[in-house]
């Protein structure tokens, strides 16, 4: 592997054989391209539909269902196996309509990076698709241009590229074609590079195209995602670990009743059937369709809130999440260059307003200003805005900048004071200049009747060089001699600046009688004895809303970290700012991880909240010692510097509108308005989920433990069995599903966001959902005997249908009613109110209109083997069904009374 930087342009253009003038012949292109491949990102193996489809079938849930129904097959219950073979099927087609809807919509938002390039073939510029560039290509860089692939830079003139999506650093880089390095140099240190994607905001120059594809920085980066595994997410995790419990229940009950059949001397196909019964009882069939479309519902009003989420179970993901890890350029900042201060006359003076939108106010020591007053800082906005090649415009969607960051920040800042450029340009127009280069660090341009003489010069550039350039200072509209003590101030007012990590930019004049001869255009004799008129401070902003999100994480118990490839000094006074560090010694340069164990950055990840000039390596060291700390990480970005830590997460959240397609393809979420504060709802909404998740499973076990517990006890004391499959899969699918879902929906609670993240490793059926589980089966238990005992007596053992029917209506009505207490686990129903969730009251009234139906529809009733109930068996039914409830609500008020 040649490390470009270290060559010559001759040596260069020698190894690739190529010519600076001529560049390639198009014969010669054509035979690179079948050489190297098409200039493309490798994407790996996409899924097919069918593979997805089978993806679904890995659910240990499903791979129990699916066993189930072989069972019932083999014993003759063929309608029993094709109602649970429907569910599985209905429950895939679900999982991958709705992924494959994200897929859709994450395809409408990818847009291509750089569709199209000018190179050299055959002597002549021509342009081309960017995916047929071939090494030893001549590309032509032109402001705006996208860097088609890795190049070494062999002209230049005044050329800044933007490299913010690869390494993270908001201000473009200077390049020059005759830097030659020794050594090994860092991605953002290689100034004679460009790198693929990168954008050119200003200058011009040419590039010799050394890498393409897979093999540029930006390739590498995304075939080094391939080799990630994908993990489970926490929710795939509990629901495997509880697939695997209720699977081993399942064979240990089944082997149980079928040895106490056999020692009570049952017929031997009679005791199967009861044993394929209580398998049939304990697995919640209804359970991974309700995960399925509570989930799915879930991703719709994330999506209304500009969070598509791409994989299903990362909707609950979000919720767990206890470390938000974000890029900072463009994430937790607008990646607009923004004034914030401007010193004139001896004064600062504040300016308001974020991005490339000209609104803002200005302000002297906290009290707003007309800028009209303030003829120095007029003065500084008319230089700063005639020496700018940048270009802002209008657009339907707000403005846009075309050009330097720097400039752009520049034309926003006199926009704000009513200072047009093109009216500007049109009064004053341009008649020569100087350049900028990095030597002399200015930019100076000539115009007609600017400061009150024929002719002026206007320079802008780093302070220190104007200032030593400059024997005047614009003071109380005058022009006096620029002391040693005031020269002082004015560095001492820029270490201020850039101590607030301000990128500090000063502006001069010189007026002039005539135009300087062409032979006289040069630094020496222009720029000196100058008249320094002031400074500007800006910084790439944070967007207004993160502050508050910030806040929000830190109250939900979520632990935010900034990790960029920016300077310390920058970094930490954003990071500061928004809230996410509170000294100096949680901030950290990310190189310094390169020399340490990984032991090591687990203690450091412990502590620090800000890590900066980090390398896509150290993005993924130190997600990964996050994980290994225990923390479920969410790593949001939009850059391809971003997505290898965005792929290690738990949650990968690349942003929508800036984000790269690499980005976007890596993460499972991705924000459509590129909103930091959007994170926070996505987290909130995934918590609700979660809980919800935790309700419903619960309801769900403690029915299908009752319905077990119940056809168990009954085989002990030598009853009958209370149930036929049919009637339990009844149960399972249809009574207990609705409501299951309707508790799926239920509305947040208001402290949900108060609440500390809950344990990675804590089991969705946890120490609280055990006693709630426990109480309610055991309450079914007894009251669905209780029916079944009395129908026995009622009807006789001899009419079993009817005290099944007795047993079958209890068992519903119980867990219907049971419904209304799984809503909360420490608020009554009478807090909450029952018809806060109508979806609930509607779902419940639906089953049990269903119910109703099973016993007076004879088509029906014969089916289910069930008979109608008459009063006398209501007075039984309906005090039974009650007892879970009341339990539930008396054990709630125990709990709390403890806990208090």
């Amino acid at each position: 592997m040649k490390n470009w930087y270290n060559y010559s342009i001759q040596d260069a253009l020698s190894q690739l054989n190529s010519d600076e003038k001529s560049g390639l012949s198009s014969q010669e292109a054509q035979s690179r391209l079948e050489k190297y491949g098409k200039n493309e990102l490798d994407q790996g193996k996409k899924k097919s539909l069918f593979a997805k489809f089978i993806d679904q079938f890995k659910d240990p849930m499903i791979l129990i269902l699916i066993a189930a129904s072989i069972i019932s097959a083999f014993v003759g219950e063929i309608e029993d196996t094709f109602i649970i073979l429907a569910i599985v099927v209905i429950n895939s087609v679900l999982s991958v309509y709705q992924e494959g809807k994200a897929e859709a919509a994450i395809e409408a938002l990818q847009k291509m990076s750089a569709p199209h390039a000018k190179v050299i073939r055959d002597g002549k510029i021509t342009e081309i698709e960017s995916t047929k560039v071939v090494p030893g290509d001549i590309v032509i860089l032109e402001t705006g241009s996208i860097v088609p692939a890795d190049i070494r830079i062999i002209s230049s003139t005044n050329l800044k590229i933007d490299e913010s999506s690869l390494t993270g650093e908001s201000v473009p880089v200077e390049k020059y074609a005759e830097a030659i390095y020794d050594g090994e140099m860092e991605i953002g240190d290689r100034e004679n590079i460009g790198h693929s994607s990168t954008i050119v905001t200003y200058g011009r120059g040419r590039g010799l195209v050394t890498s393409t594809g897979k093999e540029t920085e930006i390739g590498k980066i995304a075939s080094s995602l391939l080799a990630y595994d994908d993990e489970q997410t926490p929710l795939q995790k509990k629901l495997a670990g509880l697939s695997k419990s209720l699977g081993i229940l399942v064979i240990v009950i089944s082997a149980i009743v079928f040895a106490v059949g056999l020692l009570y001397k049952m017929d031997l196909l009679e005791t199967l059937l009861i044993s394929i019964s209580l398998a049939v009882a304990a697995i919640p069939e209804g359970l991974p369709a309700i995960v399925t479309i509570v989930l799915s519902l879930g991703m719709g009003r994330m999506a209304d809130k500009n969070a598509i989420v791409k994989k299903l179970l990362a909707v609950e993901t979000l919720g767990t999440t206890t470390v938000i890890c974000s890029d900072k350029t463009g994430t937790l900042t607008q990646n607009q260059m923004t004034v914030t201060k401007a010193y004139v006359n001896g004064q600062v003076i504040e300016v308001s307003g974020t991005g490339y939108e000209p609104v803002g106010n200005f302000s002297l020591e906290g009290s707003e200003v007309n800028p009209e007053d303030f003829e120095e800082l007029k003065l500084l906005m008319g230089i700063s805005t005639l020496v700018n090649d940048a270009d802002l415009k209008e657009v339907e969607s707000g403005y846009e900048m075309i050009g330097d960051p720097t400039e752009g920040a520049l034309l926003t800042f006199s926009e704000k004071a009513g200072i047009n450029q093109e009216d500007l340009n049109e009064k004053h127009p341009r008649l020569s200049e100087i350049p900028f280069d990095s030597a002399r660090k200015m930019m100076t341009t000539f115009h007609e009747n600017f400061v009150g003489q024929a002719y002026g010069s206007l320079t802008k550039g780093a302070p220190d060089i104007i200032i030593s350039r400059s024997s005047k200072i614009l003071l109380d509209g005058k022009e006096v001699d620029f002391t040693e003590d005031l020269k002082n101030q004015v560095l001492e007012m820029n270490k201020t600046f850039a101590r607030s990590a301000l990128r500090v930019l000063s502006y001069a004049y010189k007026k002039w009688d005539s135009l300087p001869e062409e032979a006289d255009l040069n630094s020496d004799y222009v720029e000196k004895d100058m008249v320094f008129v002031g400074l500007t401070g800006m910084i790439d902003p944070a967007r207004p809303e993160v502050k508050d999100a910030i806040k929000q994480c830190k109250t939900a118990g979520i632990v935010p970290i900034m990790i960029t490839g920016d300077y310390l000094d920058t970094a930490y006074a954003i990071g500061e700012d928004l809230g996410i560090a509170e000294s100096e010694d949680q901030a950290i340069m990310g190189r310094e991880l390169n020399s340490m164990s990984p032991e090591e950055i687990r203690e450091v990840v412990k502590t620090k909240r800000i890590f900066a000039r980090v390398s896509p390596e150290n993005k993924v060291q130190i997600v990964t010692a996050l994980k290994e700390n225990g923390a479920i990480t969410a790593m949001t970005g939009d850059g391809v510097n971003d997505a290898p830590a965005i792929k290690k997460a738990d949650i990968g959240i690349a942003m929508g509108i800036t984000g790269t397609d690499v980005a976007k393809n890596t993460a499972e979420v991705i924000l459509t308005d590129d909103n930091f504060a959007t994170i926070v709802s996505a987290v909130e909404e995934g918590r609700i989920i979660y809980s919800n998740i935790k309700k419903f499973v619960s309801f769900l076990l403690s029915c299908n433990i009752g319905e077990v517990l119940v056809v168990f006890l009954a085989i002990i004391f030598k009853l009958p069995v209370p149930f036929t499959p049919k009637q339990l899969l009844w149960l399972n699918l249809v009574t207990d599903s609705f409501p299951a879902m309707a508790l799926g929906v239920e509305p947040g609670e208001e402290d949900i966001m108060d609440q500390a993240p809950r344990k990675a490793g804590e089991p969705i059926v946890d120490k609280t959902a055990r006693r709630i589980i426990a109480v309610q089966s055991i309450a079914i238990t007894i009251a669905t005997l209780v029916a079944f005992w009395f129908g026995l007596e009622h009807y006789g053992r001899d009419n079993l249908n009817g005290a099944r029917t007795m047993a079958f209506v209890t068992l519903i009505l119980a867990e219907l009613l049971r419904s209304y207490t799984a809503r909360s686990d420490k608020y009554t129903v009478w807090h909450l109110g029952i018809f806060s969730n109508m979806k609930l009251v509607v779902a419940t009234v639906i089953s049990f209109a269903l119910m109703l139906a099973v016993l007076y529809v004879p088509v029906l009733a014969d089916l289910f083997d069930t008979l109608p109930i008459h009063s006398d068996g209501w007075f039984v039914v309906i005090p039974c069904a009650f007892l879970p409830l009341v339990m539930g609500e008396i054990s709630k008020v125990i709990a709390n009374k403890k806990n208090k």
